[in-house]
């Protein structure tokens, strides 16, 4: 049964960045923009790539490997050589707490 785990301090994530989490085996990224907070599975699903290691341009995460882009609101593909979306977590804040649903 999936539940909200604390991630992260919602005052160490700055509006308009992302960060790499380890949550019960599963690797995540965590970003916000605009105040809300998203998250998103953080290996690219073209080849298996730690997207923590990609750069963030808006609310797009670029593959450091073959330079596939994500969204990181939604985990859509916005270019190739990736077609497959990365996967969506439920986020949210509660107090300074960043909690995503696993």
């Amino acid at each position: 049964m999936a539940q909200f785990v604390s991630v992260l301090k919602a005052s160490d994530l700055s509006d308009g960045a992302m960060s790499a989490v380890d949550v019960n085996g599963n690797r995540l990224l965590v970003s916000k923009f605009g105040g809300e907070v998203y998250a998103v599975s953080g290996i690219c699903t073209h080849e298996e790539q730690d997207l923590g290691a990609g750069f963030v341009v808006e609310e797009r995460v670029t593959c450091p490997l073959h330079l596939s882009q994500f969204d990181l609101r939604d985990g859509s593909v916005l270019n190739p050589p990736a077609t497959v979306p990365l996967k969506r977590f439920n986020a949210k804040i509660e107090g300074d707490a960043i909690l995503v649903e696993v």
